[in-house]
């Protein structure tokens, strides 16, 4: 079982950044992909960007790239979300998402964290 908390949610005018982090306990966190998610309100959750057990493999969503960026520190059990020049439309709650490199699902979810953009 890995227990992840999402942190660094907020209020930020749009061209602004914020860095979300992830902190993970349980099971050996560097052996798991890692991943953010975002829902907007009445909208589907979607697939934000992810990153190896390694670091050296990350994908984006088409949407944020060039703008968000992810990292891990395996020996924090953390990983982190950096968003930069955000907008209105990036408003939603954010999650992390953890799973094994051979399975196709993310097992498990952080509670989430709100980021609201102002126009």
């Amino acid at each position: 079982q890995v227990h992840l908390v999402e942190s660094g949610g907020g209020l930020v005018q749009a061209g602004g950044s914020l860095r979300l982090s992830c902190a993970a306990s349980g099971r050996t966190f560097n052996n798991y992909v890692m991943g953010w998610f975002r829902q907007a309100a009445g909208k589907e959750r979607e697939f934000v960007i992810s990153i190896s057990w390694s670091g050296g493999t990350i994908i984006y969503a088409d949407l944020v790239k060039g703008r968000f960026t992810i990292s891990r520190d395996n020996a924090k059990n953390t990983v982190y979300l950096q968003m930069n020049s955000l907008k209105p439309e990036d408003t939603a709650v954010y999650y992390c998402a953890a799973k094994a490199p051979k399975d196709s699902r993310y097992d498990y979810w952080g509670q989430g964290t709100q980021v609201t953009v102002s126009s």
